[in-house]
């Protein structure tokens, strides 16, 4: 992948990784104790830019072939963190609230657009620097 897209491509797997993450607190919202969960924000220094490592975690659990055997899956490359933005805790300990969980949703397909749009631009720039036609 070229040096213009990579920056927008490792953005749209973070929001992937995170909607994953927002889905399986979704799914458990009526699990007793269930903590909801939110991807961590890769790294934004400037160093990392330069190096580009921006967005690379490491999994913050490393499956064994018994988990793996029962089912389990690696929800990704991201670092798990408990949700900073808790609005309330049941009765059971569970702290998924239906209604943040859709907003941030809202938020990742608002985002995942834009980086869609960002792309199509790049591209299209590239192929009008190639003489091949695009408009942007």
């Amino acid at each position: 992948m070229s040096g213009i897209t990579q920056p927008i491509a490792q953005a749209m797997r973070h929001l992937g990784e995170r909607q994953r993450v927002i889905a399986q607190n979704i799914a458990n919202s009526d699990t007793p104790g269930y903590r909801a969960q939110e991807l961590a924000e890769p790294p934004q220094s400037f160093a990392a830019l330069v190096e580009g490592t921006v967005g690379v975690h490491r999994p913050q659990v490393t499956l064994s072939d018994a988990m793996r055997r029962l089912g389990a899956s690696q929800i990704g490359t991201g670092r798990l963190i408990p949700d900073p933005h808790i609005s309330e805790v049941k009765p059971d300990g569970n702290t998924v609230t239906l209604e943040d969980q859709v907003l941030k949703m809202g938020q990742i397909q608002a985002d995942y657009a834009a980086l869609t749009g960002l792309y199509r631009k790049q591209m299209a720039l590239v192929r009008s620097a190639l003489g091949k036609g695009g408009s942007a």
